[in-house]
């Protein structure tokens, strides 16, 4: 796929801020647990918070393409800080687009876009894993509001975020019927941080698990009909799968990047490593399947931006990508020998970060079972 020059722009605007404003602090943020919030409303300030939502909400009213560029860009700095702009992105700001009322577009889209509130999305919980039908969490109705109880586990940016999109069961009788979803205030009484994860990668932002304990919803904050939640909460899976295949290809960029840097460096037996063709061919297939990984994220992208069913393509995109992350990553780790498995060289803060592209918007093992699926639509 060739990029129109408007995104060949907007890629260009977020590597340069990426590389001015992100990656001199990676090391330090990791450290903190995450960037100072400011970080957010000055990426709000350049369009990417809300990078595909309507400009009369504050949004950037682009392209479902530019938006998975973008990701790349700030993927390939650092993966946790692309992950709180994920789930900003989508499903929080695109869900309220989609199905919020007026009332709640005019008032949290514009702070969302603009990065001075940060959304979390709340599905799923510890017993639950890739099965959102079976959550527990209860909302009952208490005159003009909800009372929510319950325990949600993996969210990222709960423990910073403003704005929660929470889904909970409304009426159990109804099966997925009854399921509905919420964007309310994380200030509302009864929502409580249990505590923060201690991570492998991703340490640049907070993955919790939260309770809530009497947590008191207004009516005015329930996303759509009362038992449409969980498809709401769904809808957005191939928008999220393809931004994962974005993250994906955007950590193994760097780590490829950061592999020829140091072979061209190193020497041994009299000359750079990158002329030693075992070392040459090894990049070379590293930027291979790089490119092929993007390509497919590209080709998911274009699907959705045309309005057709993008779900195939979604999965295999991240299938492909999020698995060829952490080969690149382990291949740049091994140019780099020894010296790759120290903290002196960010490949090992890359391997870190690209191992979770596997795991959430749903484990390889889900795009296959997508994929399967579709087999009798896919050209063969």
């Amino acid at each position: 796929m060739i990029l129109t020059k408007d995104q060949q722009a907007i890629r260009q605007l977020v590597r340069d801020f990426a590389n001015a404003r992100i990656a001199p602090n990676v090391r330090e943020w990791e450290m903190q647990g995450g960037p100072p919030k400011s970080l957010y409303e000055e990426m709000g300030s350049i369009g990417l918070m809300g990078m595909t939502i309507d400009p009369s909400y504050g949004g950037s009213g682009l392209g479902f393409i530019s938006y998975a560029l973008a990701m790349e860009e700030i993927s390939a700095v650092d993966g946790g800080i692309s992950n709180m702009m994920s789930g900003n992105n989508s499903p929080v700001a695109v869900a309220i687009a989609a199905n919020g009322s007026l009332e709640q577009k005019e008032r949290i889209l514009p702070m969302l876009c603009a990065g001075k509130w940060l959304g979390s999305f709340h599905l799923t919980e510890p017993h639950t894993g890739s099965d959102a039908s079976a959550i527990t969490t209860r909302a009952v109705r208490d005159g003009n509001q909800f009372i929510l109880n319950g325990h949600k586990a993996f969210i990222t940016g709960g423990g910073i975020s403003d704005i929660a999109m929470i889904v909970a069961v409304t009426s159990p009788e109804a099966g997925k019927s009854g399921i509905s979803t919420f964007v309310t205030s994380t200030a509302n009484p009864g929502y409580q941080i249990l505590g923060k994860e201690q991570k492998l990668g991703h340490r640049t932002n907070d993955l919790c698990q939260v309770q809530f304990d009497a947590m008191e919803i207004p009516e005015a904050d329930l996303l759509g009909p009362e038992g449409r939640g969980l498809s709401i909460a769904l809808s957005n899976l191939s928008i999220g799968r393809i931004a994962v295949a974005a993250q994906a290809v955007g950590g193994a960029r760097q780590a490829l990047r950061l592999a020829k840097e140091y072979a061209e460096l190193r020497e041994t037996f009299g000359k750079p490593i990158i002329e030693h063709q075992t070392i040459s061919f090894m990049l070379a297939e590293m930027a291979t399947k790089i490119e092929v990984a993007r390509q497919m994220y590209l080709h998911a992208a274009a699907i959705h931006d045309a309005g057709q069913d993008s779900a195939a393509a979604a999965s295999m995109a991240k299938l492909f990508a999020s698995e060829m992350a952490e080969w690149v990553a382990s291949k740049a780790i091994q140019i780099h020998g020894g010296a790759g498995f120290l903290e002196d060289h960010l490949v090992e803060k890359i391997y870190r970060d690209v191992r979770v592209y596997q795991l959430y918007e749903g484990t390889s093992e889900i795009q296959k079972l997508v994929i399967s699926r579709h087999l009798d639509s896919i050209e063969m």
